[in-house]
């Protein structure tokens, strides 16, 4: 390998804002161990890369990623199109490239591959891998630090953090709704099919939830979980006409998509991208007990106070007042997990919870969870490409794709 190949794992505090750190890094304005890439050229592999370069296809209507189809680079799977942007930043004969939690929203497989065609490129390009796991370093990585401080001070990384299993806590808040409706089925698909554009996405599908069972969904991507999701939360109108229960009600029987949502706690990774006013911290939180996009309804007192107890769980209260929108990815991820629990209610819905969370995180959520399957009688669907081993799911349900559509079986 050349000595000039230099790769670096830079693990990140949920508490540091990533975006300055990486314009720090790019504009050649690192101090110590990464002042090495100051005179060197640059480029930045992420989600937020991907989704400006989608933006700026949308806006001119270009292809910015020539391909032999010739399409735009939206309508390609995650996996491809972080295969695409890898050889998009080698075009332009980069020093070094940044890594940015580059196995989020990966399927196994997909992380495998990409995990192969890093491994290669790492005898020719530096790479500086942030990530908010050590468990989640490349395995070529040799030089390996963290930072917790907005300062960007750089130091050895803490071996003390590990990832907790089967914690739960003891300060958990109560609940301040009352559900007190008895449910047969939570959820129930019976022979459920849905297809788009004459391309069949699941067929089949046989799915029976009943209250209190933890589920955790999984498949490879493109096989169907969020669709069988959308057809949970009453997002899609593919439900209506199906053999579908929700809170023992048939799709289509005269209940509302308010009716559904006021029983169901629902966080996903993209989310945040739907919260664009300045609302603060607290006022997102409180938004969860009026299944609101923001806050527009006058919170009463017992759910501010609730709200502030969640927040204390959390280690937040001091960031009650700040603007939801200029916290770090991690922290927002964070208070959109606290939106759907606070009002506990009989479904909680946890697409990819912990992608983006350092380790204390993780294990702050873990224990929410935990907490919640112990001493409540809360449902729980968890969707997630990886086992985590703070979390011990009941029941697996596993979306196969076939030709004819992803096939569901319970493992």
């Amino acid at each position: 390998m050349n000595p000039s190949i230099l790769h670096f794992g830079i693990i990140l505090s949920n508490s540091v804002n990533k975006t300055t750190f990486i314009n720090t890094i790019l504009s050649g304005e690192s101090k110590g161990a990464l002042s090495v890439f100051n005179n060197q050229k640059g480029l930045l592999f992420s989600d937020f890369s991907i989704a400006q370069l989608i933006e700026k296809e949308h806006r001119h209507h270009t292809i910015e990623i020539s391909t032999s189809e010739n399409r735009p680079l939206q309508t390609f799977s995650s996996g491809e199109r972080r295969k695409m942007m890898l050889d998009y930043c080698l075009a332009q004969n980069p020093d070094f490239i940044i890594l940015d939690n580059l196995f989020d929203h990966l399927d196994q497989p997909s992380r495998k591959e990409l995990k192969v065609r890093l491994m290669e490129l790492s005898a020719s390009v530096s790479i500086i891998q942030l990530s908010n796991r050590e468990d989640q370093l490349l395995p070529f990585i040799n030089n390996t630090r963290s930072i917790n401080d907005a300062y960007f001070n750089i130091s050895e990384i803490n071996k003390s953090t590990k990832i907790q299993t089967n914690q739960t806590l003891d300060n958990f808040p109560s609940s301040l709704l009352s559900f007190d409706k008895t449910y047969e089925y939570i959820v129930k698909f019976e022979n459920v099919n849905v297809s788009y554009n004459d391309q069949p996405i699941v067929k089949n599908i046989d799915w029976e939830i009943k209250p209190g069972e933890f589920w955790q969904l999984i498949g490879p991507n493109g096989s169907g979980k969020s669709t069988l999701l959308s057809l949970i939360t009453g997002e899609n109108p593919k439900a209506y006409g199906q053999n579908i229960l929700i809170f023992d009600w048939k799709k289509g029987s005269g209940e509302s998509i308010w009716d559904i949502k006021k029983n169901i706690g629902h966080f996903s990774t993209n989310l945040a991208e739907l919260f664009k006013r300045n609302h603060t911290v607290e006022q997102m939180v409180l938004s969860g007990f009026f299944d609101s996009v923001g806050l527009y309804e006058k919170p009463s007192g017992l759910q501010q106070q609730k709200a502030l107890q969640w927040l204390e769980v959390v280690n937040m209260s001091h960031l009650k007042n700040v603007y939801f929108n200029r916290l770090s990815l991690g922290q927002q991820r964070l208070i959109l997990i606290v939106r759907a629990l606070i009002k506990q209610p009989p479904l909680l819905i946890l697409d990819e919870p912990f992608e983006g969370l350092d380790t204390e995180n993780t294990n702050l959520v873990a224990q929410l969870v935990n907490t919640l399957i112990k001493k409540t009688a809360i449902t729980v669907i968890y969707v997630s490409h990886t086992i985590e081993k703070a979390l011990e799911p009941s029941h697996i349900y596993e979306l196969t794709p076939h030709k004819n559509g992803s096939v569901g079986s319970k493992i």
